[in-house]
């Protein structure tokens, strides 16, 4: 659950700092006041996109601090997966700052982490739900993910989504190799010209870099010679005055000296070692002369001729001779697979059958849940909406699958297609929620599925953002009733208007703001009961507040025990 929330210069907010308990949370306040700024700093808790306009005019950064304590092991797992320190006390910490330069920081429990990482680990603690969320109802999409959320099926989607994507794999390739077959004559002559274009070069890797060796010792072959035979005559090719044969006689003498002087020994040896890398120096150098010719002209036309013919495939095979040969790999592979396609695509063929009775077989698993689950979802969301004040409501699942011959079609959800209809008068035909249901039977909708599915999805806080637009009187005191049952097992909180909502919470904070040296401020209080009287008065009532509005607040208050179980 969320317990505190920490907010410096963000829009209209200087500095807030809220301590928040479990159960029905309502903050209210006057359009303006800085209601959905609260709410869009929760949001960028949880990993919303940042935006440097949120940042107080005339501040250079904004920090945003959220404590979470009692998070489920869910959270903790995903924590652990990141390598973040679990607080001892299992209480995680979120620190975001956005600054006007546009670095920002992000920290769980200390560490730095990405937002990819943030929002991995966030989607277990907080729901948000808007007038947008009510809206999504809308779009049918999100229903089959709502059955899936009651009917717990997050390990059957996991096993189901990794045996569709290796079928559709398959089925990719079988594709690719119909469609290049329909052309494969043509393409057999383009991959069988390549191939005989690149071998009639007989290359070889690092032949390149060879020949362009060779041309430079031969455009600078007459220098090479001139100091190559000095070098060589030097070391070792005169007969008397060389380096070897001094070293040579060195070594004798010293060997002599040694008969008396025994350190003379290590002499010697150090003089072997010398003469020994003359002598491979002088090899190495005299190597170097082999290819030369004394007028290298013709050389370096055949070197020039054969880099002009390799510089001709890098223009069409790629930008170095082992690019060239890799794509005459890949192009001998294409054809050996044009050349065989009837076979590999008979293998490919027996392959996706396979597949597919691997991906059918846990959609099978997934649609008998998705059945039995439906059913006890809609008897329950039923019994609520006839406690909303529909009490003729019709509501229901349509769970449909599609054939193609005898094999059911399979998608990405696995073989069902999913969709909530709904009839709210007596008479009517249902009908998709999508064509029929009004703004306010949408938000009763989506109360009423939340309150469901909310011990299911493992989120233990919720909040709904004035989804209660459109409802008024002795209905929206019953969505404020469900509310208060759903707050018994979840920390909830309730951004609204209505009087009737607002008087059933068990914390009330007013959302106010004013100006402060000359720049607007919110505030947020924490409401007692005189202050819940007067906030609910303000709601209920006008420009001036009557004694009238005011029992009716009192009222509202003092019936809310009733409802406490």
């Amino acid at each position: 659950m969320l317990s505190s929330l920490h907010i410096e210069n963000v829009a209209v907010i200087r500095r807030l700092d809220i301590d928040f308990k479990d159960g029905f949370t309502v903050l209210s306040g006057q359009t303006g006041a800085g209601k959905s700024v609260i709410l869009d700093c929760i949001e960028l808790l949880l990993g919303a996109k940042a935006d440097k306009e949120l940042i107080r005019h005339g501040e250079s950064q904004a920090v945003i601090e959220g404590v979470f304590d009692n998070i489920t092991d869910t959270t903790a797992k995903a924590l652990g997966e990141a390598g973040i320190p679990t607080d001892e006390d299992g209480a995680l910490m979120i620190r975001r700052v956005l600054s006007t330069d546009g670095r920002s920081q992000l920290k769980l429990n200390g560490r730095s982490v990405t937002l990819a990482v943030l929002r991995n680990i966030t989607y277990t603690l907080v729901n948000i739900h808007g007038q947008s969320d009510t809206s999504a109802l809308e779009d049918p999409e999100s229903h089959i993910g709502i059955v899936d959320t009651y009917a717990m099926n997050t390990g059957l989607l996991s096993e189901y989504s990794h045996a569709f994507s290796q079928l559709e794999e398959i089925r990719h390739r079988i594709r690719e190799i119909k469609e290049r077959s329909a052309e494969s004559e043509r393409l057999k002559e383009i991959l069988e010209y390549q191939i005989r274009d690149i071998d009639s070069a007989g290359l070889h890797d690092g032949e390149e870099e060879e020949l362009v060796e060779k041309k430079v010792k031969l455009r600078n072959s007459e220098k090479l010679t001139k100091n190559a035979e000095f070098i060589y005559k030097a070391l070792r090719g005169s007969e008397k005055g060389s380096v070897a044969y001094l070293l040579d006689r060195s070594i004798t003498a010293t060997q002599s000296i040694a008969g008396f002087l025994p350190e003379f020994s290590e002499y010697a040896e150090r003089l072997r070692d010398m003469l020994y890398q003359v002598e491979d120096i002088s090899e190495e150098v005299y190597s170097v002369l082999d290819g030369l010719d004394s007028d290298p002209t013709e050389a370096l036309n055949l070197i020039e001729s054969r880099l002009d013919k390799i510089n001709k495939l890098k223009r069409k095979y790629g930008l170095t001779v082992k690019d060239i040969l890799e794509f005459r790999g890949k192009c001998a592979e294409e054809l050996d697979t044009l050349e065989n396609c009837e076979d590999l695509l008979k293998k490919l063929g027996k392959g996706e059958r396979e597949a597919y009775k691997s991906a059918l077989m846990v959609a099978d698993k997934l649609h008998e849940r998705r059945v039995s689950s439906a059913k006890e979802l809609e008897a329950r969301v039923r019994e609520t909406l006839e406690f909303l004040d529909m009490p003729k409501v019709v509501f229901f699942a349509n769970i449909t699958e599609t054939y193609d011959g005898e094999d059911k079609v399979l998608n990405k959800n696995g073989s069902d297609t999913l969709e909530f209809y709904i009839s709210a008068n007596l008479g009517a035909d249902p009908q998709p929620i999508s064509k029929i249901a009004s703004g306010g039977e949408l938000a009763r909708v989506m109360l009423a599925l939340k309150g469901v599915i909310t011990d299911k999805d493992g989120v233990s806080t919720v909040i709904f953002d004035e989804i209660d637009a459109g409802v008024s009187g002795k209905t929206a005191r019953k969505i404020g009733i469900k509310m208060l049952e759903l707050a018994r097992n979840t920390q909830l909180f309730c951004v609204t208007h209505s009087a009737q909502i607002a008087s059933l919470a068990d914390t009330h904070y007013l959302i106010s703001k004013s100006e402060v040296d000359g720049a607007t401020e919110t505030h947020v209080e924490k409401l007692d009961f005189d202050g819940r009287v007067a906030e609910l008065s303000r709601i209920l009532g006008g420009i001036n507040i009557t004694d009238s509005q005011r029992r009716a607040a009192l009222d509202m208050l003092n019936e809310r025990s009733g409802y406490i179980g």
